[in-house]
């Protein structure tokens, strides 16, 4: 099983995907968090309930959605609604339970930014901005991000706070009344962080073939170790096969991340 050969993006979505549980809600949107729901539904979570922002709920998409308003994803699903009750019906009431997040950083307390590189009112930098991320971050009952594990992208402190994850600690999160659980995991090329007490993201797991040291060299912080590091189970060829030959056989997303 060892020389199975896989891309970081692959890796990414197949440890992302068994993360889910069945019958689990699941707030996503498109790209790689797409491929690890349905991954995740293929594979040992066949109750999940995939929620797209656009209003769809309990999608089954034929293929792979090129956005959240793709005509594939209403056909066969379990109903279909406006975004006003998407957000205030189903993700504020606590009936999601969880979201997947992504941003160009994610600092130590699990915060992100999808918004500027630099100024604000002169960035280097403009990026696409929240959308439902914030909400989203604030409500899903339990957060997941999917990132590769590179310094830049692991800054101490964000440049710009798009959504919120424990912000400077669990404490500020809770005194800004943010119901949610907050990012609970964040999934990279190299291993996984997971929250510490006090909301500290600390690396908890890694990759086989991956070290502390490379997490460390690639975070922009100085980076917690806990206590007992697991190791992530290796990929299997029945996953890969999922993902290449039903999910993404055009490689549209799996090629994006190599």
């Amino acid at each position: 099983m060892k020389d199975i050969k896989y891309s970081s993006a692959e890796l990414m979505i197949i440890n992302a995907a068994r993360l889910l549980r069945d019958s689990d809600v699941v707030f996503v949107g498109v790209g790689q968090p797409n491929l690890a729901c349905n991954l995740a539904k293929r594979t040992h979570a066949p109750n999940l309930v995939m929620i797209y922002e656009a209003g769809v709920i309990g999608a089954e998409p034929e293929r792979l959605p090129l956005s959240i308003g793709d005509p594939t994803l209403v056909s066969g699903s379990l109903s279909v609604v406006s975004m006003y009750d998407i957000f205030s019906n189903y993700l504020q009431r606590g009936n999601v339970d969880v979201g997947f997040m992504g941003g160009a950083q994610i600092d130590k307390y699990g915060n992100i930014n999808a918004t500027v590189i630099g100024g604000y009112d002169h960035p280097k930098v403009r990026l696409p901005g929240s959308g439902g991320s914030q909400e989203i971050a604030a409500w899903a009952n339990r957060c997941y991000i999917m990132t590769p594990h590179q310094k830049r992208r692991f800054p101490e402190k964000v440049e710009f706070m798009t959504s919120a994850g424990f912000i400077g600690g669990r404490g500020d999160r809770d005194a800004a009344g943010l119901r949610g659980r907050g990012m609970v995991g964040v999934v990279t090329d190299i291993g996984m962080m997971e929250p510490d007490e006090s909301g500290e993201m600390i690396l908890t797991a890694l990759h086989p073939g991956k070290t502390v040291d490379e997490a460390k060299a690639n975070t922009g912080w100085d980076l917690k170790v806990a206590g007992q590091i697991r190791v992530t189970e290796l990929v299997s060829k029945k996953e890969l096969k999922i993902l290449r030959e039903e999910l993404d056989p055009t490689g549209i997303y799996l090629k994006s991340n190599a």
